[in-house]
């Protein structure tokens, strides 16, 4: 019988803990490419469907708000049908729109497509789900933010490519208006791919399928009081700093570059993409740094970890929004992205022991907050008389304020009615 193991073997496919690993951030890798592919095409679609700054906006908003309520549908499910099941029927379902928003003519067409794609960012949750189900306690704080970091990585390489596969459609003798459309179908294979992969390759636990091992639950039923904890809250609002501003940025640094520096979209496209590919360490970085902190100061030390971490993102912004050149923004922007990525890999180093026998519901719940987190960012993007750079500006005092919040939090597990031991572990 397979157990958790305590130790990442990058270079391992011979165990299913390993395969489940790299398949499971290869998934979110893919729907993030899908997710955020239209993001560094904006300046082509603005002009091609006409659109104004604030219905630019309303897009950005639609792309993070249907994931809210995604993630909390798929962390239950990932308890009742099990993460496999979960992930193979997210990426069919989530491949349709991605295939189909080439037909969108208008800002009406285009917002319900942005919002009908946005579902696939939950696949985010199962990803960390399933980590959390492969290996010990002592390393899922590093295991979720390898494979965590690893998916977002598909928002720095989605807009460094599709801007080139644009380019290559329209060197075919396509249109602008028609490449935008028909870049979209790439990712869309992608993700039935990755459904077949995952399919094929991963199980539901160590020990098997649920339905092998004649288990129908991974998890007991669900326990409503934990939403009373103010430690899950406090996650969930450091999650909308970290991660909300994360898709925040992809969703709005091409356009920021283009209107602002006056790059050509292909150039915004891969100062936007060196954002998102520090997540190739930076969220790793977190969950690593995380559990070491966690083995000698227990989740005290986890939380002020991630305050700090906040900290330096809310600083980073305020300095990015000062930054008076392109080279200064870039240097800025590198800056608030490390404290960014490595905060989302400290949220998640805690939240695999808020509860475990809820892990589902509670990592949709975190995770939920940091689409909610984008969604109302998105509120000051498409403001007319607000500036991209003011807008930095508020978010910088915001995350500060809230870097404040989680340093004064107390994310130690209470002790059970039944003795210590529980509390001993997640300490």
């Amino acid at each position: 019988m397979s157990a958790q193991l305590d130790k990442i073997k990058i270079f391992s496919l011979n165990s299913v803990q390993m395969r489940t690993f790299h398949i499971t951030w290869l998934m979110f890798f893919v729907c993030f490419f899908g997710w955020f592919g239209l993001a560094p095409l904006m300046p082509t679609i603005r002009e091609d469907l006409g659109l104004s700054k604030s219905q630019v906006g309303n897009i950005m908003i639609a792309s993070v708000s249907g994931t809210i309520i995604a993630r909390l549908i798929i962390g239950r499910l990932c308890d009742t049908w099990g993460p496999r099941k979960t992930a193979v029927r997210l990426l069919i379902a989530g491949s349709l729109p991605v295939f189909l928003v080439g037909l969108a003519d208008n800002y009406t067409t285009f917002l319900l497509f942005r919002l009908a794609i946005s579902v696939i960012g939950a696949s985010f949750v199962v990803t960390q789900f399933h980590t959390g189900l492969m290996f010990a306690p002592s390393i899922k704080g590093t295991a979720n933010a390898i494979t965590g970091g690893w998916g977002n990585l598909g928002g720095g390489i989605t807009n460094m490519v599709m801007p080139l596969i644009f380019a290559a459609i329209v060197g075919f003798g396509f249109t602008k208006s028609e490449a935008w459309r028909y870049a979209m179908i790439v990712p869309g294979i992608m993700m039935l791919l990755v459904a077949w992969l995952y399919y094929k390759f991963t199980k539901d636990t160590p020990e098997g399928n649920l339905d092998e091992i004649n288990q129908q639950k991974v998890a007991g039923p669900t326990d409503w009081s934990i939403l009373k904890e103010w430690r899950i809250w406090a996650l969930t609002l450091a999650y909308g700093m970290c991660f909300g501003m994360e898709i925040t940025f992809d969703n709005v640094a091409s356009l920021h570059f283009v209107d602002t520096f006056g790059l050509d979209q292909a150039k915004a496209g891969f100062l936007a993409g060196i954002f998102g590919f520090m997540n190739i360490f930076a969220r790793a970085l977190g969950g690593i740094v995380s559990d070491k902190v966690g083995a000698r100061h227990g989740m005290r030390g986890k939380g002020r970890l991630l305050g700090f971490m906040l900290l330096g993102e809310g600083l980073g912004l305020l300095w990015f929004a000062h930054a008076g050149s392109l080279g200064l923004a870039i240097v800025c922007m590198l800056g608030f992205a490390l404290f960014l990525k490595m905060a989302n890999g400290a949220t998640f180093g805690i939240v695999p022991f808020i509860n475990e026998k809820n892990a589902g519901l509670v990592s949709g719940i975190v995770g939920a907050g940091g689409n909610l987190g984008g969604m109302l960012f998105g509120f000051l993007f498409k403001s007319e008389s607000i500036t991209y750079i003011q807008a930095f500006q508020y978010l910088g005092v915001i995350v500060i304020i809230v870097s404040v919040i989680i340093m004064v939090t107390r994310f130690v597990k209470p002790v059970p009615a039944s003795g210590i031991r529980t509390a001993a572990v997640a300490s």
